[in-house]
């Protein structure tokens, strides 16, 4: 059933109007103001023979016409507007939070065709089981990223789901603590019920915290089921870059094994139930009739709703009254000032039109383009986006991932800034000052880099990529200055030799050491020169960005 009801979408902004009750006493302040002046200057039948072109009521009519334009563009920027083509749908549900594992080792082909596809495969059929839940989605490697909020839209969901890789995730391992938390932040309500994460994972944790954070979870009201893609066997995982197979640092080739035990304990923690994946219909109707025996809500979505605007009705009559208002004299010949306003009102207008595409659709098709790897189109999205609400953090830190993958650092860490500046968030500005310290490590700036990343381990001090990432920056930080440190010194020995070309040379005086002892000092060279060479061999064999393990 539709519903034509008018609603406001920035409803607090009506805020606004507050200001027209203190607009009307500047307006009697002044009016008593003029009363007073005209009683200064005598006799009132002098005073009217010398206002005798002046037109008391004229100034009444002006500020009624301000005062009513006023009122109108506090209306517009509200935005009043009635839902068109669908309405609001209310129903019962709970909210389900989806936290996907797309770590290389989802790779490994011991089920077929491998376990990341047979993950997708499970999710889609238990989001078509979930048809009244809202659904987010978090994935998750060495790092865990919110890609997608709680909605009721379903086929954004598939989207999404269907678009996870590992290439979705710069930091690679798997770290499920960081999943649960980030599921766990992710909730729209504050009830202690209500509330599911579905975990999908092979179980290959390089982390100790889970267990603590399903317990956590728990005790907040939040039920953990796991499902576990692989078999206790294992397999190798195949590596996209090389087209090997994946190895350690002693080049052993990786076998990756499902973890069951570790899934089992986090979902008996998380008082949920644990699946294996063999076949992913029977997995995902056991998920879905857990999750459908909980307590249920009454869930409010607009998700899908299209709305027609009418704030460009408001702005156009108001500007009307302001035109209107400068045509208003208070003298009986009107002096011609009207040139500069029209054209200031005219350019106004034509700027409106840029309110009317919705950011959040715009965000959308930059979403989309950022999953195809077409980072310039996505970048370009969220930029409109912006342009359309310059206060969206969402289209402001996205902008910065794309221009980030785009190649355009500087201006990566200038759309982080800008997050940086207006999230208030914890969490959020932790992965702002983590995002911008990666940018500026890989830019080598590393005394930038090394600040943002503190800042990051302040707001969330149990990031352990951040804590990771700084030690490397401190380390090759370190490294640096020594370098320099020689540098200088080599400098300065060679401007003092310089100094000293006008002196006579020395003769060359014939070598004290024997044969022997030269010999004996050359190998010694030779040994300390290899030593060197193993140890930064071992110091280097690590990327500034890589974990120990990154499967």
């Amino acid at each position: 059933m539709q519903s034509f009801m008018f609603s406001f979408e920035n409803i607090y902004l009506l805020w606004g109007l507050l200001l027209l009750p203190l607009f009307l006493l500047v307006y009697l302040l002044a009016r008593r103001r003029k009363e007073r002046m005209k009683k200064k200057l005598g006799d009132p039948l002098l005073v009217k023979e010398m206002l005798g072109d002046y037109k008391a009521s004229s100034f009444l009519k002006k500020f009624l016409l301000v005062f009513i334009a006023l009122g109108l563009l506090i209306t517009a920027v509200a935005n009043l507007r009635m839902p068109i083509g669908s309405s609001t749908i209310t129903r019962t549900g709970s909210e389900v939070m989806i936290a996907l594992d797309v770590s290389k080792s989802m790779l490994a082909q011991d089920v077929k065709p491998d376990r990341l596809t047979r993950a997708k495969q499970f999710l889609s059929r238990l989001v078509d089981k979930l048809p009244n839940d809202q659904i987010g989605i978090v994935i998750f490697a060495g790092r865990a990223y919110l890609q997608m909020p709680l909605s009721g839209d379903h086929a954004a969901t598939k989207m999404y789901i269907s678009a996870a890789s590992p290439n979705s995730i710069p930091t690679q391992g798997t770290v499920l603590a960081d999943a649960i938390n980030m599921s766990g932040a992710s909730f729209a309500s504050k009830e202690k019920k209500y509330k599911t994460i579905v975990l999908i994972s092979d179980g290959e944790d390089h982390d100790e915290n889970a267990l603590k954070a399903a317990k956590k979870m728990a005790d907040n009201g939040v039920v953990i089921h796991t499902v576990g893609i692989g078999s206790s066997a294992g397999a190798p995982i195949p590596d996209e870059i090389t087209g090997s197979l994946k190895t350690d640092q002693e080049g052993n080739t990786v076998i990756s094994k499902l973890n069951e035990g570790e899934l089992a304990q986090i979902a008996q923690a998380g008082n949920g139930t644990y699946q294996l994946c063999n076949n992913p219909d029977r997995a995902a109707a056991n998920i879905a009739d857990a999750v459908n025996n909980m307590d249920k809500k009454n869930i409010t979505d607009d998700s899908l709703i299209n709305f027609q605007s009418f704030f460009q009705y408001f702005i156009g009559l108001a500007l009307l009254l302001l035109i209107i208002e400068l045509f208003v004299s208070e003298t009986i010949k009107p002096k011609q000032r009207i040139v500069k306003p029209l054209l200031g009102l005219f350019f106004l207008f034509l700027s409106v039109n840029t309110f009317a595409q919705n950011d959040k659709a715009i965000i959308k098709e930059g979403n989309k383009s950022y999953e195809s790897a077409n980072y310039e189109e996505a970048a370009n999205a969220y930029q409109k986006a912006l342009d359309v609400n310059k206060e969206s953090l969402t289209a402001q830190y996205n902008l910065g991932n794309a221009l980030y993958k785009w190649g355009k650092k500087e201006e990566a860490i200038a759309a982080y800034d800008e997050v940086i500046k207006t999230e208030k968030n914890n969490a959020g500005l932790s992965n702002a000052y983590y995002n911008k310290g990666v940018v500026l490590q890989n830019d080598n700036k590393l005394e930038e880099c090394i600040a943002a990343y503190k800042q990051a381990l302040r707001l969330t001090p149990n990031d352990d990529d951040a804590r990771q990432n700084l030690q490397k920056a401190l380390k090759k930080k370190k490294e640096q200055d020594q370098k320099d440190k020689d540098k200088n010194k080599d400098e300065d020995k060679d401007k003092k030799d310089g100094g000293d070309k006008d002196k006579e040379k020395p003769k060359p005086q014939p070598s004290k050491l024997s044969q022997r002892e030269a010999e004996d000092k050359l190998k010694a060279l030779m040994q300390q020169e290899k030593n060197l060479q193993d140890k930064l061999h071992k110091t280097n064999s690590r990327s500034p960005e890589t974990p120990e393990k990154d499967w």
